[in-house]
């Protein structure tokens, strides 16, 4: 099955995904409760920063071994992604939540910039 045919199954079928505000996760990684995850590409980090504690993971490495090392370094906690505009991180939550672990969607980066949370640079 192509990557692509493998997102389109994720987005037909599985688990609802909660979404969480930019605050909210900001306030559960602060916590310990979550960990956030960007899964947008390199260059989407360069030319727009990222939110400052968040993990770079680009969606095409989430269903390989880096992924696979996330979810078992981090599976005590939420998994919350977020991409450019929330489709991914969508995508990338209904993998994780149908390998049984608590998972969210913060939508895009821009979200996390509006709401004044820190962004830093690549």
């Amino acid at each position: 099955m192509s990557f692509v045919s493998s997102l389109a199954s994720i987005f037909a079928s599985g688990p609802a995904v909660r979404r969480v505000t930019p605050a909210e996760a900001s306030k559960l990684v602060d916590q310990g409760q979550a960990i956030l995850v960007d899964v947008r590409e390199p260059d989407e980090w360069a030319e727009t920063g990222v939110a400052a504690p968040a993990h770079l993971v680009s969606l095409s490495e989430i269903q390989g071994s880096v992924g696979k090392e996330l979810a078992g370094k981090h599976g005590d906690k939420e998994i919350i992604f977020y991409c450019r505009s929330g489709g991914r991180s969508a995508a990338a939550a209904k993998a994780f939540a149908q390998q049984g672990l608590r998972t969210a969607n913060a939508g895009g980066i821009r979200d996390w910039i509006d709401a004044g949370l820190p962004v830093r640079r690549i």
